[in-house]
Formats: C-alpha cells, structure tokens, sequence
C-alpha cells in the first residue's frame, strides 16, 4: 500500500492533489496521514484523486518536524506501507530525510516523474540544470515529488476518514510568530507567474506587473535584489536563496537572469523573458523573448491578454 503524506491544517493544496494522484498511478491502494483540523468532509474529497482511507492526527499543527516523522512512521507502520510519498516542499525536505534514516528506506528527493519500468526515478539535479535517474533497492522507499510535475487526475475511489493518534510527544519547538504569505496564489502551485527585477526601478511601478497577473490569472514574483531592498514582500523573491518554482509559464520583466535565479526557475515550462538589454543572460534560456522596455511591453501584453479573453465569450 502506498502512503501520502499531507499537511491540511489550511485546506488541500493543489501539491496535495498531486501526490494523491503520484500515488495512484504507481499502481497499488493510496492511504493519506494527515495532520491538522480540517473536516473530513474536505479530507474525504482525496478519494477523487485515488485515496482510500485518510488517517488523521487533529494534535499536530504540523510546525515540528520531530513530531511529522513519529505521524508518517506510525501510519505507515499501521498500513504496512512500502512506498511514502512527499510533496518536495520545505515540510518535505525536513522530514523524508529523517524519515528516511528513522526507516532505513531509501529516499528519492524531487522526483519529476513515475518510476521508469526499471525501476530508475527521474530527478532533477545541479539546481534544475541535468536530469538524474536514482533506483532504490531497500524494502520501502520514500519518494518526495516536485510541485508541478504532475497534474491532479479524478479516480473516484471511496474514502474513509479515521481518527489517529501516533502518540509523538509534545513539540520541541515554539513559535512565537506565523507570517502567512499574501496573495491568493500560492508561488509553489502557480501555473503561471509573472516577475520583475530592478528594471522596473521600483516599487511604485509594480501596478504593471500585477496587471498583466491579474489578467492571467498568475501569481507575482520577483528577484532577490528587488526583496532585499524592500521593494515587494520576500516570500516572493524566487532563485536559489528563495522559493523555487516550476510553473508552466513564466515571463521575466527587467531580470537579467543571474545564475543564481535561474536555478530557481528554470524548471519552467515556458519561459518568457522582456528586457532592453539584448545581452541579458537571460535570453538564453528564454523560450520566447522580447528586447523592449517593460514599461511598454507588459501594458500592451496585458491588453492583448484582455482582447483575447474577451473574445473567448
């Protein structure tokens, strides 16, 4: 049987989703521990994407990853689980390693796609430049999935929600504040995202950004140096020191495409780069790119979003 870990203290992310249907697709019975208070009325929607059965701890906030390895431990202990799955995400990189070394299983980190018929997984590596291929050959394996790298699909199996305790002991750790990101896209799940640097010269000229977003339907992003000096939010900030994203369409305006942001995005499907400077490095790994001014180009590209949904109704 297959486990899933989920965290849906806010709801079921569309990473959730994924992972739920990662699962499925490997071919065997799918049960989800989760942690957090949510209804199982909500959690019971996991048997769309192919859950049979969710194991909840409604105990654990989710803030100690001590606490997550003694919760996956226990249910995949309950269930004889032989494959763990994770979402890639900051939760999951704290815990499939631990849980790894707690299971003596091997731990396959960001993979990007099934297992092949050999057994080798497909994962990123170098920050997103090569591909590697990592079998394992311990009894249970812990694969951990990148965001994005497959999309949810229905199964319509029915689920049951339980209550589960995994008895793991009170937190080690306090927090003393929570700073929620804003925004109603989540940076990790977007699909489409839409970036500045500091070629938008500054913060009061981030309305064009968030226009040509707003018409999309996209998340906004930014480099660092445009974090660092406080034009916009640092939980936007995406590369290698901030959040790494793997949308399907990605437009950089005035970035010039560090290595170091780079690495953060270059999993993009799509990759669309604007910048007046012919030379950025950027371009080269643009799949489209634009040698123009983004105070003229992304005005005019949001117009041209708007015609075209228009003329779809």
């Amino acid at each position: 049987m297959n486990l899933v870990y989920i965290n849906s203290a806010n709801g079921l992310s569309k990473a959730a989703l994924e992972t739920v249907t990662y699962a499925k697709k490997l071919g065997s019975d799918v049960a989800v521990v989760t942690n957090g208070g949510a209804d199982s009325s909500v959690l019971s929607t996991l048997g769309t994407y192919g859950a049979s059965l969710v194991l909840q701890d409604s105990s654990l906030d989710g803030q100690d990853p001590g606490q997550l390895v003694k919760l996956v431990a226990a249910a995949a202990q309950k269930i004889g689980a032989t494959t763990i799955i994770f979402s890639h995400d900051l939760i999951g990189k704290a815990v499939a390693p631990r849980l790894s070394v707690r299971l003596k299983a091997g731990l396959v980190a960001g993979a990007v796609a099934l297992p092949e018929a050999n057994g080798n997984i497909k994962v990123n590596v170098f920050s997103g430049k090569a591909f590697g291929y990592v079998k394992v050959n311990t009894a249970t394996r812990i694969i951990s999935l990148l965001p994005n790298s497959i999309q949810p699909e229905t199964n319509s199996t029915a689920c049951s929600v339980e209550a589960f305790d995994a008895q793991a002991g009170s937190s080690a750790i306090k927090v003393l504040a929570t700073k929620k990101p804003e925004g109603a896209i989540p940076l990790p799940e977007a699909e489409l995202v839409v970036s500045a640097g500091r070629g938008l010269k500054g913060p009061e000229n981030w309305g064009i950004v968030e226009d040509l977003a707003s018409a999309l339907g996209a998340a906004t992003a930014c480099s660092r140096p445009v974090a660092d000096i406080g034009w916009r939010p640092h939980h936007e900030h995406v590369g290698q020191t901030g959040v790494a994203i793997r949308p399907n369409l990605y437009i950089a305006a005035g970035i010039s495409g560090a290595i170091q942001h780079l690495a953060g995005v270059n999993g993009s499907k799509v990759i669309v780069v604007i910048n007046t400077d012919a030379e950025a490095p950027f371009f080269k790994a643009a799949d489209y790119g634009i040698v123009g001014d983004a105070f003229e180009v992304l005005p005019r590209f949001t117009e041209a979003v708007k015609k075209f949904k228009a003329a779809q109704h």
